[in-house]
């Protein structure tokens, strides 16, 4: 991606910031990439292969450092992640048009915004007594893989109010679990678009720099560092701004 040197700038902090934010609670930050890339004239090429490159670096950092932690459960993990390898995969290889792609994009942002406004330190007194039904847990999987593939995000950000409605798992096991889901969704959706001949690895060193830099702080020393409450309603609102603005494009 080519930028002149102060929007490379603005486009690395603001990078660095959703990276250190995200990885924080166990998630890639794809959505707020694609939130950040949104303002710029990229694209929709570029901006999702970018958000899963980005997504596989700061949530792989996520998972290292949840699995040291010993919050990873493989039992949890697997039936997520069997069911959406091959649905990513299949998502990254869909081409959609550029007006579908805004629109998915912007229910996307919307989601994600509707999470960070209203995600709340309660959460940390789950209990957790539900056993997890493949059942459910698989077709959920592949749902999510499939949209994850088409718009370019891991699918965490979907994937942790489901485990955490359901009573699977705690916050913590939840936040290990999404980092690995979006790993490999990421993976596989990289694969779909590689498939389809429209993997551009054009991304910027230095947003790369940014990105792995905001990750393992994040991923290090955890939301509360970070006054958490007051970024999640910072990137809620740079995530509105972006949603609203896709829309109005495509008015």
């Amino acid at each position: 991606m080519d930028f002149s040197l102060p929007t490379l700038a603005l486009v690395c902090l603001l990078i660095f910031f959703v990276a250190a934010l995200y990885s924080s609670v166990g998630h890639g930050g794809a959505s707020g990439y694609l939130a950040v890339l949104s303002f710029f004239v990229v694209s929709p090429e570029k901006m999702s292969t970018t958000a899963l490159m980005l997504n596989v670096l700061v949530a792989g950092l996520a998972t290292f450092s949840y699995y040291r932690a010993k919050h990873l459960s493989m039992k949890l993990a697997w039936p997520f992640i069997l069911a959406s390898i091959p649905a990513a995969f299949a998502g990254g290889t869909i081409r959609i048009s550029e007006k579908a792609y805004f629109l998915l994009l912007a229910l996307v942002l919307l989601f994600a915004a509707y999470r960070l406004a209203f995600t709340s330190r309660v959460e940390e007194d789950q209990i957790t007594d539900k056993p997890m039904n493949a059942r459910i847990s698989l077709p959920v999987g592949a749902g999510i893989g499939v949209l994850s593939g088409i718009v370019g995000v891991g699918g965490g950000i979907f994937l942790s109010p489901i485990m955490l409605l359901m009573k699977w798992a705690s916050v913590k096991q939840t936040a290990a679990v999404s980092a690995l889901f979006i790993v490999v969704n990421s993976f596989a959706g990289l694969g779909g678009r590689a498939l389809r001949g429209s993997f551009d690895v054009s991304t910027s060193i230095p947003i790369v720099v940014a990105a792995f830099t905001g990750g393992l702080i994040g991923s290090y020393f955890g939301a509360s560092k970070f006054s958490g409450l007051v970024l999640r309603r910072i990137l809620c609102l740079v995530l509105l701004i972006a949603a609203i603005k896709l829309i109005m494009t495509m008015v």
